[in-house]
């Protein structure tokens, strides 16, 4: 990890019904490149809200979100380029079910990036290879496990060659037996050096790979600290009450 900032929210906001609803309120945030960043808090706190928002999913109310040090709220950018530099895995897969998997992986590298197809081939089973599923190429995504399914979404993204993964809760849908084989994924990408924001519910793998933890509550980042601060030593009453609530 370095010093170089490459996301920063100034002031981020995200009202509804006319402010009377405050999904983000006054967001300040800086993440610097190969950090790896968990967001942690309670149902409602706008942890996803906050999360969508760095690649524009959720258009913000107010304030101001620099990728890489451009604004990317002003409207002379094309969000459309910033989006392929930021991959993004939900909780449900989104994966075309009359395609294989192979195809689902090379679809965007080729109409967007304009990888020939060999190329783009080569790199997904690479990619399938380094997440155990290599021989699933040629199968739908109805003939994989919800686990395998999700592990294919990450490649879909990495497929891009971003610089930023963002994941939205992306262990919540999946049976708990599955969930260890999405996270090791996801730790191997943070060892080798991958910037992540990762909203979860996963408090094991938010105090073994997280480089830092924001806990949100009420559409506000409350505190912010390792994982040992946090864990170990929170000084919020709402982050105390949240932990003691789900530890």
């Amino acid at each position: 990890m370095n010093d170089k900032i490459i996301i920063e929210t100034r002031g981020l906001c995200k009202y509804y019904k006319g402010g009377e609803i405050k999904a983000l309120d006054m967001v300040d945030t800086k993440i610097k490149q190969g950090e790896v960043v968990v967001v942690i808090g309670p149902s409602g706190s706008g942890k996803s809200t906050y999360l969508r928002s760095l690649n524009r999913l959720e258009e913000p109310t107010g304030g101001q979100i620099f990728f890489e040090d451009v604004d990317i709220c002003d409207a002379k950018n094309d969000i459309n380029l910033t989006r392929r530099k930021m991959g993004m895995v939900f909780q449900q897969f989104n994966l075309f079910p009359h395609m294989t998997i192979l195809k689902n992986l090379t679809l965007a590298p080729m109409k967007l990036l304009k990888m020939e197809k060999g190329e783009a081939e080569e790199k997904a089973l690479a990619l399938l290879d380094r997440v155990g599923l290599k021989d699933r190429a040629g199968a739908y995504p109805a003939q994989l496990s919800g686990g395998q399914k999700q592990r294919v979404a990450i490649v879909r993204a990495l497929m891009m060659s971003p610089d930023v993964m963002l994941f939205d809760e992306p262990t919540s849908a999946l049976d708990p037996e599955m969930v260890g084989e999405v996270l090791s994924v996801m730790k191997q990408l943070a060892e080798e050096g991958m910037t992540m924001v990762v909203v979860t519910h996963e408090m094991g793998f938010a105090r073994e790979v997280a480089d830092r933890i924001l806990f949100m509550a009420d559409g506000q980042i409350k505190e912010i600290g390792t994982p040992e601060e946090i864990f170990a030593n929170p000084k919020h009453p709402q982050t105390q009450q949240f932990l003691k609530s789900i530890l």
